[in-house]
């Protein structure tokens, strides 16, 4: 390994929840978000739940940075359909002519930034650079309205073309649905070595093999493959896994919710891949170090029980010790089942995880969240991690600064009834003007920009 990948870190991109953070129920397929539609939600308990994890992880080793949320309400989404007048005129009319639009363009949905983007880190790229995919979202509308801004975002933070490498999203048609790291995860020994990419798709846009038949796949196969294709990687550093179409008929709504993995752990459920013996012989005949699969049986936790507690949704982490730590939320050890499979399979398993952190996101949570859709990973050098635009990497002033921030801008009740609120809208701008100003990353926003 040369001297510039000896000092690699994995670095943890939490999205910061947004003031219009609430249970709108927009996301079908997703059992959480569906259940919890309607309730009323507290953003500033959300925010600073997020907080909290960002910090305690920080205070254990592990290198945590922060991103943005989006632009809330989506104002000019809803002048594009047709709304017109002030933004309070707007505003009302959508409330009332089409209040599922209004909730959908005030979904605080970007803070799950696992699916932001595909990263690709420069130890693989064959020109050396990081590369970044903004996904497309093109499932939902209230996603779709996310990659230009999150797009902004990025380059704002990853500003320097010698280290890093922006591409277009892809376009944004079924052929095409890509929702990003939660369908992607990068093997390998250690974080500064040569990886293999395993992206997992729902269904092929130009083919026929076996779908899900009650909920939508988001990923198809030929995503991936742009994707890839974008970032340089050959077919000796990629596999493509279909998703189990029974386990997103369960609610399964990405591969992060039924499947992590980090270094060479690949920690899943026995329903993760529709082919599990050729996905893992594909990973084993291209890593160079040995792949460490740790499988959960059907009969030790269930589909249904892997959704409602959103264990596979955990952060697995390398810690600062060597061995790896698994963050769950805290519904897996409110789950008996669940919490004695995690001591009985995990814990006392040949494996290298020695440790299980339990992180409460219920806010995040009840809206189909857990801790892995919080964060997207990006494996960064020291130099590189030097050129970030900006101050994204979290330290304890940071943390303040935010903790402030939320406190000062932030309700602590939201009902979906209070979106057409135009307070609330100036409110939000009001706190992102004054966010990207904080984080040092300029005018992001639409609003920012005329």
């Amino acid at each position: 390994m040369s001297d510039a990948m000896s000092d690699v870190r994995e670095v943890n991109f939490d999205g910061l929840v947004g003031p219009t953070h609430n249970y709108a129920g927009l996301a079908h397929g997703n059992v959480a978000s569906m259940r919890h539609g309607g309730l009323a939600s507290n953003p500033r308990e959300a925010a600073l739940q997020g907080l909290a994890k960002m910090k305690s992880l920080m205070d254990a080793g592990y290198a945590q940075g922060v991103l943005p949320p989006q632009q809330r309400p989506d104002l000019g989404a809803l002048r594009a359909l047709g709304f017109t007048g002030s933004n309070a005129e707007v505003l009302a009319r959508a409330a009332g002519e089409a209040p599922q639009l209004l909730r959908a363009v005030c979904s605080a949905s970007s803070m799950w930034t696992a699916n932001a983007a595909t990263v690709t880190p420069s130890r693989d790229a064959p020109d050396g650079r990081v590369h970044f995919t903004p996904a497309n979202l093109q499932s939902s509308f209230h996603r779709y309205l996310e990659p230009e801004t999150t797009a902004r975002v990025l380059a704002a933070i990853f500003r320097e073309p010698a280290h890093f490498a922006h591409h277009p999203a892809l376009p944004a048609t079924p052929a095409f649905s890509d929702e990003g790291a939660a369908n992607h995860t990068r093997l390998c020994g250690d974080h500064g070595e040569s990886g293999v990419h395993l992206y997992v798709y729902g269904r092929q846009a130009f083919g026929g093999e076996r779908g899900p038949q009650r909920y939508p796949a988001r990923q198809t196969l030929e995503a991936s493959q742009a994707v890839a294709r974008q970032h340089g990687l050959g077919e000796a550093q990629t596999v493509f896994a279909q998703q189990h179409p029974e386990a997103i008929d369960a609610g399964v709504f990405h591969n992060d919710v039924i499947a992590v993995g980090n270094g060479p752990v690949l920690l899943y459920h026995e329903m993760a891949f529709l082919d599990e013996e050729e996905t893992l012989d594909a990973l084993r005949s291209r890593m160079a170090t040995p792949l460490i699969p740790v499988r959960v049986p059907g009969e030790a936790i269930s589909l249904a029980e892997a959704v409602s507690t959103y264990l596979f949704n955990s952060q697995l982490l390398t810690n600062p010790g060597g061995d790896m730590t698994l963050v769950v939320p805290g519904e897996c050890q409110e789950n008996e089942t669940v919490w004695r499979a995690i001591q009985d399979l995990l814990l006392a398993g040949h494996n290298p995880i020695g440790e299980i952190l339990v992180k409460d996101v219920k806010q995040s949570m009840r809206n189909g969240g857990g801790p892995a859709c919080l964060r997207l990973r990006v494996a960064l050098s020291a130099q590189e991690r030097g050129a970030l635009g900006g101050r994204v990497l979290l330290d304890e002033r940071l943390h303040a600064d935010l903790v402030g921030w939320v406190e000062r801008h932030y309700r602590d009740r939201l009902t979906p009834d209070d979106l057409a609120d135009p307070q609330l809208a100036e409110e939000t701008l009001g706190a992102l003007d004054e966010l990207t100003r904080l984080l040092g990353i300029g005018n992001v926003y639409p609003f920012q920009l005329g």
